[in-house]
């Protein structure tokens, strides 16, 4: 006997890997697309281009947050914005052609605090989980790639994520490299739950096809209520009360409306003015 609980889970996982085949032949259509554009302009200025694309709880760069395929629209909803200005600055456009050389301490752990418009959010890494993950967000981090940065995303049904970590504030955007999954098989997420307080990598996983693993880059998701979602995205850290307080302070403020990407933005004004990760 399907239980009630047991059937919304099961409505809220189909309706996820729908928007996700949804989103995933939008980024083909878009890589064809940019593929043209780019070499026209090479004919004109005899010189290459490269275009990069990412998605939401997909989370692409060069070849596809997150944040992961597109989990489920928030339903529209309007607060008062609950955080302050960003700081100054504009976020940076770096760009890198491979992953960084291993340089954690792969026994270790460390912290990685997200000082946002919102208030600070802290939160536990373990290299001994996933070296490949942490090293990646201390080389970012120690680069300024997320300073200045826009959480883009916010879900409220289905699933319940803040996005961040392109610094286009888009979904598209990433440093032009990519990462392996890891910890899939965490306990912790390995029954189809993300629980609430879990920092997790977006991804362009499909299930259905097969295709996507391996394509995390800087957009990662933060999960503020437990969520229904297969264990396809890489858990790589644990948030701290305070910042768990955060996230509660960004969801009541509720979400805009789906943009042309199918973002949902938080209607806090959610800008990482610094982002720094320090072995603990």
């Amino acid at each position: 006997m399907v239980t009630k609980e047991q059937r919304r889970r099961q409505l809220a996982r189909e309706k996820f890997e729908r928007q996700q085949q949804r989103r995933t032949a939008e980024h083909s259509k878009a890589r064809r697309r940019n593929a043209v554009v780019a070499a026209v302009v090479a004919v004109v200025v005899a010189a290459g281009a490269t275009a990069y694309a990412t998605g939401s709880l997909d989370g692409k760069d060069g070849a596809k947050t997150d944040a992961a395929a597109t989990p489920s629209a928030t339903t529209p909803s309007k607060a008062p914005d609950p955080c302050a200005k960003p700081g100054a600055g504009t976020a940076g456009k770096q760009q890198w052609k491979s992953a960084p050389a291993m340089a954690v301490d792969k026994s270790a752990k460390y912290a990685f605090t997200l000082q946002t418009t919102c208030g600070d959010i802290a939160i536990t890494m373990d290299a001994a989980k996933t070296p490949a993950t942490v090293n990646s967000f201390k080389f970012l981090a120690d680069k300024g790639f997320f300073d200045h940065t826009k959480c883009h995303r916010l879900t409220a049904e289905g699933i319940y994520v803040l996005q961040c970590g392109d610094p286009t504030g888009t979904g598209q955007g990433g440093p032009g490299y990519t990462i392996p999954d890891e910890n899939l098989k965490d306990p912790a997420v390995a029954k189809g739950t993300y629980p609430a307080g879990t920092l997790a990598m977006a991804n362009q996983y499909n299930a259905q096809a097969g295709t996507g693993r391996n394509s995390g880059s800087s957009q990662f998701f933060l999960v503020y209520k437990d969520s229904p979602l297969p264990a396809d995205y890489t858990p790589f850290g644990t948030i701290g009360a305070d910042g768990m307080k955060v996230l509660q302070k960004i969801a009541a403020a509720g979400a805009a409306a789906p943009d042309a990407q199918q973002n949902t933005a938080p209607n806090a004004t959610v800008v990482i003015n610094k982002a720094v990760v320090k072995e603990s």
